[in-house]
């Protein structure tokens, strides 16, 4: 299928290029905030982060990739680990941090581009991803995990919930499981521990979307 293309409307930010997503809508990240509520605003975490926050206790610094609204910084927060929660929406980053002013926990929130994590000039033992790695297309996610593997230490870990393409609903920008492992491949310096089915909730999906979480470690 073809992609349609129109020129975002907005410069989505001095210096950064609009990724595949703003160029297909023809509208920066921020106007989903500003313009919402978007897909993905429930109100608060998805349950699937909920479970696994349940599950794993979280080595941190925790850094949030592509945190939104912060709902899942939040949480990760009041378990008593710092989180630095980074995203292109500065809308989403002000409400983030509303939410945490009166939540308790460190959580902080600043602005940072998924493919050039590194300018953040930190490293981390743990990452989370809730919905960010299946926005980008092909080329960009091959630069996001190059851009997770300079930010993410030897040994540390990454949690990673995708769309999949297992199950009858349509969903945007479905990963396979193979091209999951593909990207996370040992040449590269990752080892993938898990993926397990999972679901993605949306408000456009009365019981989620077919979805994937990944445990992923940086050898």
């Amino acid at each position: 299928m073809s992609e349609h293309v129109e020129a975002v409307t907005t410069d989505p930010s001095p210096g950064r290029e609009p990724t595949s997503h703003e160029r297909m809508t023809g509208r920066p990240w921020d106007a989903s905030y500003t313009d919402g509520p978007a897909p993905w605003e429930l109100g608060g975490p998805q349950p699937a982060i909920v479970r696994l926050v349940e599950r794993v206790r979280f080595a941190g610094p925790v850094l949030d990739a592509g945190c939104g609204l912060g709902g899942h910084a939040v949480l990760i927060a009041r378990t008593g680990v710092a989180v630095l929660g980074v995203d292109v929406a500065e809308s989403a980053l002000a409400r983030g941090r509303v939410a945490a002013a009166g939540a308790g926990g460190d959580a902080t929130f600043e602005y940072a581009d998924g493919l050039h994590l590194e300018d953040l000039g930190r490293i981390f033992p743990t990452v989370l991803d809730a919905g960010l790695y299946h926005t980008f297309d092909a080329d960009e996610r091959e630069r996001y995990v190059a851009s997770l593997a300079r930010v993410v230490e030897p040994g540390g870990t990454v949690h990673l919930l995708c769309f999949s393409d297992q199950g009858p609903e349509a969903v945007p920008h479905p990963v396979t499981e193979s091209e999951l492992r593909a990207a996370f491949a040992a040449e590269a310096g990752w080892r993938v521990e898990a993926i397990v089915p999972e679901r993605l909730e949306t408000r456009f999906h009365d019981h989620g979307a077919p979805a994937w979480l990944a445990t992923i470690t940086k050898t």
